[in-house]
């Protein structure tokens, strides 16, 4: 009875505007749940502690309801009681939210790392890598090619008996058309510090949007030209013989001497008068253009060598050109 004299202040419902209170027989406590409702109007206790008011507003019916019973029926009665559940039960469902859990981050890792992977890097890395075959394909046929030529040779030495002329073998030694010895110069020249810690394959080279200034095939060929003035009898570039058929050109990110591409360092051989070669391609004779390269942080080296063996270079066969005797 004391919990009855200290109930709130209630105003009664009229009978059409009582609100329907069912149940929430969806639960599993519903067959042992007790009554925590309002009191009903008719319960004698309750009707003397209530303090009934004149007016008969609906607004303060209303507010009376919301300040007094906020609570729905249907929740109330799921809070009545709480469903005991297994240890298996709570371990198996901590099971598998871990293993959701577990299997949707590994998914938006795999999401992730495709989003920052660039598919041109790997089309790249594939045409490099058959580039880089072709290169080694084409590297056994220029073997298997000199070795023939140099069959032939003997071969027809033993048929004709006789020796090549003087002017024939000169002609050889300028196209290159076959392996030579002698003393020279070797010149060593690389791309700046900058522009070789870059990608070569993404980075354009002089004349364009970059301000990084590299080595490029017209560099190449002033000092093939400039050594083959000051008296160069044979030259090759990165092991690569310059001939009568060979060209010095860039293809993308690459220089090629012929078919074949070079990266930095560029090494230039060159068979002469070591001497007089050392000293036209040196500091002194070449001061404006090895300023230009040092503005760009390359620095030419030059050093003598009393014996350099260049290989033959690769040169098609002539069909229409015919000596005029």
């Amino acid at each position: 009875m004391a919990l009855e004299a200290t109930a709130p202040v209630s105003f009664p419902v009229p009978k059409e505007n009582e609100p329907v209170r069912r149940r929430a027989v969806f639960s599993h406590s519903v067959r042992g749940a007790e009554s925590h409702h309002a009191l009903s109007p008719d319960d004698a206790a309750a009707i003397r502690t209530r303090r009934r008011r004149k007016t008969n507003d609906d607004s303060l019916q209303l507010i009376d309801d919301l300040v007094n019973r906020p609570m729905d029926p249907m929740f109330s009665d799921s809070r009545l009681a709480h469903e005991h559940r297994s240890t298996f039960s709570i371990w198996f469902n901590r099971i598998v939210v871990f293993i959701i859990c577990v299997g949707v981050g590994f998914a938006c890792s795999l999401f992730v790392q495709q989003l920052q992977s660039d598919p041109r890097k790997q089309v790249r890395q594939t045409l490099a890598t058959q580039l880089e075959n072709r290169n080694s394909q084409i590297d056994e046929l220029t073997t298997d090619v000199n070795n023939l030529r140099s069959q032939v040779d003997e071969q027809s030495k033993k048929i004709s008996g006789s020796v090549k002329s003087d002017t024939l073998i000169q002609d050889e030694m300028v196209n290159g058309a076959t392996v030579v010895e002698g003393e020279g110069i070797t010149m060593t020249l690389a791309d700046p510090i900058a522009a070789s810690q870059s990608d070569q394959s993404s980075s354009t080279r002089v004349g364009t949007s970059t301000n990084i200034r590299v080595i490029t095939d017209l560099d190449l060929q002033q000092l093939v030209s400039l050594m083959f003035q000051n008296g160069a009898e044979a030259i090759a570039i990165n092991g690569n013989r310059l001939g009568a058929q060979t060209s010095i050109r860039k293809a993308g990110g690459h220089i090629l001497i012929g078919m074949t591409a070079i990266q930095s360092p560029y090494t230039i051989e060159a068979i002469g008068d070591k001497s007089a070669l050392a000293e036209a391609m040196g500091k002194k004779k070449l001061a404006s253009l090895y300023d230009s390269f040092k503005e760009a942080g390359i620095y030419p080296q030059v050093s003598k060598s009393n014996s350099i063996t260049l290989e033959a270079a690769v040169t098609g066969e002539v069909k229409y050109a015919e000596r005029n005797e």
